[in-house]
């Protein structure tokens, strides 16, 4: 095709149309689209010729180049990558033809190949090499273009110009679409995550057949361990980061207190939850340094419920018992805040939730010693307590254990064997009232 050369158009952009819309936009945006004004409009015919060889020699460079694109041409990416590099050199003539025209037909297509992009798993380092690959190619073809049609070589510069503000407006819009599908997948993630862990901490009713977590899961990406715990973390300095393990946790709010849902082993003797010092539990205590919190015991994904109540008691406990760091109860202290470990004091959080019925028992079974003085009344109960504790039975044995002298333990055997006679030798009720003095003695009350 022989080219009369024209002079560029000289035409000036219309208000509102110098420029490519920026990303994400629909409108006039921060891309100039001045380099194309200086383009004769005829410049236009002379590419679209060319369109095909231009196109299979992009696809080449950037399947060579760009590891991620190096699949066949029948593929989905092939297909992608030929389609969008096509649609890039139409735009490109079409808007050295027409420098004001409408955009966003074009620009939408490379905001989805970039939502195309990150479902595929490919980064905005890929997209973004192949852009460059392909404006490299496109400012040499297109240049040839200028030379074989005998144009003023001064129209090289506005060419590469308009070559460059062209790749880089694709390629942000691509980026753009990129990150917005990333974002819109995080949030579903996420929301994903909230709903398994509201399900995970939700108590069964009575006689309901839960459905299985498992499809819950594996929307959230959260694969169920054989075993979690739930850490319960009282209010204080917003939600904790735990370093090399926040993307293993699940997290829910209860009322002002936060649940972290933490996969855990089985306890195992000795302190089996505790990891080692490079463990995730060690990560948290560090994450949780002076602020106060309880993890419950390792149990089954269904009972992620159970091990929160767990938790929720032992800090109940610590807080009825109006204990500072420490405070004589189970639990690692740490500078400002107590770290409770619900799993080393479950046989007193099991009474404590009993504790009306365990009032009643012990009005029932110990209601001979409500008619003594006070003062002989406990003495009595704390010997009755380390009788019923002791392997033997003895007075020695008794003795020892109170710190008393064992005549002493004697006389206060002899005592208890008159008020309560034979029933000290039956099992039943041996078992109900130690669980009744227990019971009495964790809640800190005196007499039945």
């Amino acid at each position: 095709m022989e080219y009369v050369p024209q002079p560029p158009s000289g035409r000036a952009p219309a208000d509102g149309a110098g420029a490519l819309p920026g990303p994400g936009s629909d409108g006039g945006g921060a891309f100039a689209r001045a380099p194309w004004h200086e383009l004769p409009p005829g410049l236009a015919a002379l590419i679209r010729p060319r369109i095909d060889a231009i196109v299979a020699e992009m696809v080449e460079a950037i399947r060579v180049e760009v590891a991620p694109y190096r699949r066949p041409l029948d593929s989905a990416v092939g297909r992608d990558l030929v389609e969008s590099i096509r649609r890039a050199l139409l735009q490109f003539a079409e808007l050295v033809e027409h420098p004001d025209s409408p955009q966003d037909h074009h620009l939408r297509h490379f905001r989805e190949l970039g939502r195309v992009e990150y479902r595929s798993g490919r980064t905005t380092d890929g997209i973004q090499a192949a852009f460059r690959v392909g404006a490299r190619v496109g400012s040499r073809r297109y240049a040839e273009v200028l030379q074989a049609a005998a144009l003023p070589p001064e129209l090289v510069l506005p060419l590469h110009e308009a070559v460059l503000v062209h790749i880089n407006a694709l390629s942000n819009e691509a980026v753009a679409g990129f990150r917005a599908e990333r974002l819109r997948s995080e949030g579903a993630l996420k929301r994903a995550r909230r709903t398994l862990a509201e399900r995970l901490l939700e108590p069964p009713g009575p006689g309901a057949d839960r459905p299985s977590p498992e499809p819950l899961a594996e929307r959230a990406g959260w694969p169920l361990p054989r075993t979690l715990a739930c850490l319960l973390v009282r209010p204080g300095g917003g939600r904790p980061t735990v370093p090399g393990a926040d993307a293993g946790l699940l997290a829910a709010q209860r009322g002002n207190d936060l649940v972290l849902i933490v996969p855990l082993p089985e306890h195992e003797p000795g302190g089996g939850t505790r990891q080692g010092p490079a463990g995730p539990l060690d990560r948290i205590r560090t994450a949780l340094r002076g602020r106060t919190a309880a993890l419950g015991p390792a149990v089954a994904p269904d009972e992620a419920w159970l091990s929160l109540q767990c938790a929720r008691a032992a800090l109940d406990r610590r807080t009825a018992a109006g204990a500072g760091a420490g405070g004589g109860l189970p639990g690692a202290g740490l500078p400002g805040g107590d770290f409770v470990l619900a799993e080393e004091e479950l046989g007193e959080l099991h009474l404590l939730r009993a504790a009306p019925v365990g009032r009643l028992l012990a009005t029932r079974l110990l209601a001979p010693l409500a008619e003594l003085p006070r003062g002989r009344a406990d003495r009595l109960a704390e010997t009755l307590e380390a009788l019923l504790m002791s392997w033997g039975r003895t007075a020695p044995e008794v003795a020892r254990v109170l710190g008393i002298h064992p005549q002493t333990a004697r006389r206060r055997l002899h005592r208890l064997d008159a008020l309560f006679g034979e029933r000290l030798a039956d099992p039943a009720f041996r078992f109900e009232a130690l669980l009744a003095l227990r019971t009495r003695s964790l809640l800190g009350e005196g007499r039945p």
